[in-house]
């Protein structure tokens, strides 16, 4: 409907555009045009009157149990230093609309806090002194909480501020909620220069400042402008003492405690509802245009009901987009006789992720040629799996998977040397059908421990409490000319997430269908269900 603009809005206009902060700023300074904001006093002490407090709910997070001990282990790697955690801020997507906000891995996993609670905010570990008593107590460090506080009805921001104010994203937690939900001391960010500041030095004593630079450029900012001004002026050395902090929160994220097992099962269990919804729909959409994404957004809700949100950008690959490994435009056509991979993983509350994949057949029924290629996946992570023993290594899975990869691919004709050529360092020429990794650790980002150092990682012993994935696959990819005609454009993955146990390996996944008998009846029994 269009709008009829008399001569006297035109005149409030220009009352309103006149008084508008920055309204005679140049055109470079100017932020947003695109609406007017009242600011008359009248208006200002009206917005005072009449609100009902809005006092939202706070209760100690289950995670506020866990996070004592894995502060305790961060403050004992860095005695006598302060370090400094920002969860980051709002990425703009365009103009005055940001992304829906994460905060950074290691602030949530050292404050227990998910979803979109503390953008801005900053977790800091002060060490204590050491001549004092709780020092002797074996503490190294007090944490503490820095955030915006409540912009409520008492406050102008309540409307004016789209970021905090209350009028415009609701009742949040502040100060005393946050406190409340996390069990670590909080204060006003307003604060957070003086404590960042006090103490440092590089003298004998003084304090030494770490940042998780990453998160939250301005917060990395203020601390180097501290450090420079206290004694540490050199950037690459700052930077290096930086890296060891992410590396040491990485390398810690890579045993998981029985919150975090528990928060992987609840992420499973609603990724497998999710894929559930998808086969319910498959038949619906089979050979419509964008059938892709309709199966894409079928995932995508269970994953905003049950969940946070995605862990990652959904695959949803169809025939010849299958062998292609990060398919994420889904725009294709799901079509008859097709094989579907779908790789997804539904994010929880507390920000942990699972990370599954399945490939279907789109008529419900394996051709021979599609179960044979099917199976030889299938067998490839059954070997991973039995390889994946209590001080085994990464590299022993990717091994064991290989084997059966190569072995098939001869088997069958394709690869052109023998299988211990192909396997040699020197040959890997199987890999031009599997050139992607098949084990990474899982939790709290869906590539989980990232940071960590090679020999703590690929090179390090898998012990209890590690949770990764295995997932082998063959990508036969429709411009192949090394395969015969009937082999191209067809893609396979199988993907699964493993927790270590003391007695070995366990499928957390297990009650996600794979088998390929399983599978058929799983998209027979889905169908009939829609």
């Amino acid at each position: 409907m269009s709008e009829v603009i008399t001569e006297k809005d035109k005149e409030y206009e220009a009352q309103e555009q006149a008084s508008a902060p920055g309204a005679n700023q140049p055109m470079e300074d100017r932020v947003n045009n695109r609406s007017l904001s009242p600011n008359s006093e009248t208006f200002k002490a009206f917005m005072k009157t009449g609100w009902d407090n809005q006092e939202p709910a706070a209760e100690p997070l289950e995670s506020s149990k866990f996070t004592p001990a894995r502060l305790e282990t961060l403050g004992r790697a860095f005695p006598g230093e302060r370090i400094v955690i920002p969860a980051g801020q709002p990425k703009v997507r365009n103009n005055d609309c940001d992304y829906m906000f994460r905060p950074d891995t290691s602030f949530v996993y050292y404050t227990g806090l998910g979803q979109d609670y503390e953008a801005g905010a900053v977790l800091v570990l002060n060490p204590v002194d050491p001549d004092s008593d709780e020092a002797k107590a074996g503490r190294t460090h007090t944490p503490e909480l820095f955030v915006a506080p409540r912009a409520d009805n008492s406050t102008e921001d309540y409307y004016r501020d789209p970021h905090y104010g209350e009028y415009w994203v609701g009742p949040r937690a502040g100060l005393k909620e946050l406190a409340a939900m996390t069990g670590i001391e909080t204060h006003d960010i307003a604060q957070l220069a003086d404590a960042l500041g006090k103490d440092v030095g590089s003298e004998a004593g003084a304090v030494r400042v770490r940042v998780v630079r990453e998160a939250d450029p301005q917060i990395t900012s203020l601390v180097e402008s501290i450090r420079e001004a206290n004694g540490y002026a050199d950037p690459d050395a700052n930077e290096a003492d930086d890296d060891k902090l992410h590396e040491f929160s990485s390398e810690a994220r890579m045993i998981k405690d029985s919150f975090e097992v528990g928060e992987m099962r609840k992420a499973i269990a609603a990724t497998k509802h999710g894929f559930d919804r998808i086969l319910a729909t498959l038949p619906e959409v089979v050979d419509q245009p964008r059938s892709e994404r309709k199966l894409e957004g079928t995932f995508n809700s269970v994953a905003r009901e049950e969940g946070n949100a995605l862990g990652y950008d959904t695959i949803i690959a169809s025939g010849e987009h299958a062998p292609i490994l990060h398919w994420m435009r889904n725009t294709g056509v799901v079509r008859q006789g097709d094989m579907l991979l779908i790789d997804a993983g539904v994010e929880t509350d507390s920000l942990y992720t699972a990370d599954i994949t399945r490939t279907f057949p789109v008529g419900g029924k394996f051709t021979d040629l599609q179960r044979r290629l099917y199976q030889a996946v299938l067998d490839s992570q059954q070997a991973g799996f039995e390889a994946a023993k209590p001080g085994a290594t990464y590299s022993d899975i990717h091994h064991a998977c290989m084997r059966v990869i190569a072995e098939r691919l001869h088997e069958w004709g394709i690869l052109p040397v023998d299988v211990e050529e192909s396997l040699s360092p020197e040959g890997q020429q199987h890999r031009r059908w599997l050139a992607c990794g098949v084990a990474h650790h899982l939790g709290l980002d869906v590539h989980d421990c990232a940071q960590a150092r090679y020999e703590s990682y690929q090179g390090a012993k898998i012990t209890p409490g590690m949770i990764f994935t295995i997932e082998p696959g063959l990508y036969f990819a429709k411009n192949d000319l090394l395969l015969p005609p009937e082999y191209r454009g067809i893609g396979i993955r199988i993907e699964d997430d493993v927790l270590m146990t003391e007695h070995g390996p366990e499928w957390l996944s297990i009650d996600i269908p794979k088998q390929p008998d399983d599978v058929e009846e799983w998209m027979r029994a889905r169908a009939e269900a829609r």
